[in-house]
């Protein structure tokens, strides 16, 4: 089949613009749904405008298995959407992550194999960009795949040994070395490009193994730019204008997403990549003392404390997406609108175990989108809260990183709950957070520990709320 190429780049640019504002529209929680299908419109006009580029002597055959292709990843898509729990998207994001990651690295590995060994051959420029998103889609496959395990609870500690920065540096120079000699004129040898695949497989592995499950949503942004960046550079290989537009805007979101998550922290990405943040020998040599005793609550206490509020702020976390209390919690917050209490959500960048994971639990909940905040926006008016509710939150409202210049979190904004008349949080324990350390908030005079399940307390604290 043929195509008039000016139509084709009309398709393009329509879809460009769509995947554009399928982007913006995901930047707020309220716009987010419409992102998707905006997205998705313009992946299904790209699709169509890449049916007339099928060669003609197999066209039917090519339909037939781009048909079958899609109607399995449908099934998929659906089956994952309908029976994955939303406490386990961070997992699922990862999984799909790696998918794209591993599907452009495939297209890139076939057609450098199909092109060296044709009678054009490569040149060197379309070498450099099959061999980028060969490495760049490996690396983000297996490192997708070690998140997703760290994600379900396996080897989520750091995993490091003596001169591993020193080991994956060397094999990265093995990399780059066996990409130059394959530019460099030797793009027949089929044995070094497969070693070359093995080597950035492995090398996935070795990058995420040494960061710990709490760095999963930054390690995860970085992989969704990687794949992104390896879908631009396919575009380049096999000359769809699509394909760039769209890797780009994935990679370069996908990049200002991982330092914008940094700052958060207040680390560089070189620390979560190559610091082993939270491993136990740092952990306890972080952890130290704190002055103060921890005074418990129950829960019909704390429901006295939150039904005669004024203003009620509450601050999810982990520990929150762990007990699957999202409903719970949504719940609580209408008994206490229905007093007339402001309530508002507290929501940290890096709160949870992805980009944005308290925003789909709350979502999933129905919560209104009008009463989450920003950390930015609720920080100025904390002192003027009657009640803030902790719910297995940890590093992300310790004082210690505003109060202890010793601390491995010192300089990390945080939401700055002990500045609130009073403090309840929710937790099982007091065992510390990823960083290791001793919460300063669970000192302080005006904090109060509500022990047991989030949401077996959150039951017991609604029932009380109605009582009052």
């Amino acid at each position: 089949m043929s195509a008039t190429p000016s139509i084709l780049y009309i398709f393009y640019i329509v879809a460009a613009v769509l995947f554009i504002l399928g982007i913006k529209f995901l930047s707020s929680p309220r716009t987010a749904r419409y992102g998707n299908l905006v997205a998705a419109a313009g992946m299904l006009v790209v699709f169509g405008a890449t049916i007339p580029l099928l060669h003609e002597q197999s066209w039917n055959l090519n339909c037939t298995l781009m048909a079958i292709g899609i109607l399995i990843g449908l099934a998929l898509g659906a089956l994952g959407a309908y029976s994955v729990k939303m406490t386990a998207m961070p997992q699922m994001v990862a999984a799909f992550n790696g998918l794209g990651g591993g599907s452009a690295a495939l297209v890139a590995g076939l057609e450098f194999l199909r092109r060296a060994h044709s009678a054009e051959g490569i040149a060197p420029f379309f070498a450099v960009t099959m061999l980028f998103a060969t490495l760049i889609g490996s690396l983000s496959f297996s490192g997708s795949i070690i998140a997703f395990l760290k994600l379900e609870g396996h080897f989520e500690k750091p995993h490091t040994f003596p001169g591993q920065n020193f080991f994956n540096g060397l094999v990265l120079l093995v990399i780059l070395g066996l990409c130059g000699y394959l530019i460099g004129g030797q793009t027949t040898n089929s044995t070094a490009f497969v070693i070359l695949f093995a080597l950035a497989l492995f090398f996935g592995i070795a990058m995420v193994m040494p960061i710990g499950g709490a760095d999963m949503p930054v390690v995860i942004s970085l992989l969704n730019s990687f794949t992104g960046l390896a879908v631009a550079a396919d575009g380049f290989t096999i000359n769809n204008l699509s394909m760039i537009v769209a890797g780009t805007l994935v990679g370069s979101s996908g990049t200002l997403l991982t330092l914008l998550m940094c700052k958060a922290m207040n680390r560089p990405v070189t620390n979560v990549l190559f610091g082993a943040f939270g491993s136990a020998s740092g952990s306890k040599a972080a952890a130290g003392g704190v002055a103060g005793t921890v005074k418990p609550i129950q829960a019909d206490e704390a429901a006295l404390l939150l039904a005669y509020a004024q203003r009620v702020v509450i601050v999810p976390g982990y520990g929150m997406a762990v007990a699957q209390a999202q409903h719970q919690v949504r719940e609580l917050s209408d008994e206490l609108g229905k007093r007339g209490i402001e309530v508002q959500f507290a929501i940290h960048p890096v709160a949870g175990r992805m980009p944005g994971h308290m925003n789909v639990l709350l979502a999933e909940a129905n919560v209104p989108y009008d009463q989450l905040c920003e950390m930015e926006a609720i920080n100025p008016s904390m002192d003027r809260v009657d009640v803030c509710l902790v719910i297995g939150a940890n590093d992300v409202v310790n004082p210690a990183a505003r109060e202890e210049k010793t601390s491995p979190i010192y300089g990390m904004p945080i939401i700055e709950a002990d500045r609130a008349k009073t403090v309840i949080v929710m937790k099982r324990s007091m065992a510390a957070g990823f960083a290791g350390i001793e919460n300063h908030l669970f000192y302080k005079d005006n904090t109060r520990m509500l022990f047991g399940d989030a949401k077996a307390s959150l039951n017991a604290l609604v029932a009380a709320v109605k009582a009052n």
